[in-house]
């Protein structure tokens, strides 16, 4: 296995954020939007630092990781698997459906792709 240090250094530093956002941000923007938008971006680091796919596929991955995890909400996953009183479960799973949430994985998808599409970026980041 590969791995694709300056993806895993954006994973890790998107991940900090994300754990700031849950620990310290209660708003009804940041927290369910921009958050939701940041978590495609965090899985399509991760997945770009530790596997072979390319940008479009891992781009794909991500969202629909996203897509599964909000579908799961909407049928009340944590419910069928007996993990509702599971904090940690909760929190990697989510606790309720919002159809708006869609959109937030849609943006972070976009601005994935649209870093990427940057040659600045490009000749920084593909070089490993």
């Amino acid at each position: 296995m590969t791995i694709r240090p300056p993806y895993a250094a954006a994973g890790v530093a998107l991940l900090m954020v994300e754990i700031a956002i849950a620990l310290f941000v209660h708003d009804a923007v940041v927290r369910p939007f921009i958050g939701d938008g940041l978590a495609v971006m965090l899985v399509y680091c991760a997945l770009r630092a530790v596997t072979p796919l390319g940008v479009g596929a891992a781009v794909a991955a991500a969202l629909a990781t996203a897509f599964a995890i909000e579908f799961g909400q909407l049928v009340g996953v944590l419910d069928l698997l007996g993990l509702r009183a599971n904090r940690l479960a909760a929190v990697l799973l989510g606790t309720g459906f919002d159809p708006m949430d869609f959109v937030a994985y849609a943006g972070g998808a976009l601005c994935v792709l649209a870093a990427e599409a940057m040659p600045s970026f490009r000749m920084q980041w593909r070089r490993t």
